[in-house]
């Protein structure tokens, strides 16, 4: 009878060591942040056609900074841009725009000043709304988009 209470002792124990092993292994890769998701998502700047995102950054000097092309093939009129997830109050953009005509395969770079705080090492996501108008139209158009960034 010992003997067989000190055979399951012994499978217990082989069973717990492993157990623990593996939550020391789990705990390990956890601080190191294997399972955080954001460290895996790319960063990426999108807009829908006729206009390009070739490049947008967020920091914490400058805000966020939006690279964009005019596809169109025409001239377009930039009226307004619009960043969610970065509340924007003032929109600075060289060059300066009331209405500003892009014309075509013109590269801009607009900049948005949040006045949430960016902080340095986060991921920044916001969605990105260009208002425009084609030349000799007056019906307003937007192209949409997203920016992911890392906060430098």
């Amino acid at each position: 009878m010992i003997k067989r209470g000190q055979a399951a002792m012994e499978f217990l124990m082989t069973y717990g060591w492993a157990i623990l092993a593996a939550v020391i292994v789990i705990a390990v890769l956890a601080s190191f942040g294997v399972f955080s998701p954001s460290s895996y998502v790319p960063n990426k700047c999108i807009l829908n056609a006729p206009l390009g995102c070739n490049a947008g950054t967020a920091d914490v000097a400058n805000g966020v900074q939006l690279e964009i092309r005019n596809g169109a093939g025409e001239t377009l009129t930039i009226t307004d841009i619009d960043v969610t997830g970065c509340t924007t109050t003032d929109l600075s953009i060289s060059p300066a725009i009331g209405a500003y005509n892009m014309p075509d395969q013109a590269l801009i770079v607009f900049t948005a000043t949040c006045d949430t705080a960016l902080v340095a090492g986060d991921k920044f996501q916001g969605d990105i709304t260009v208002s425009y108008t084609k030349s000799g139209s007056a019906l307003a158009l937007t192209s949409t988009g997203n920016l992911v960034d890392s906060v430098e």
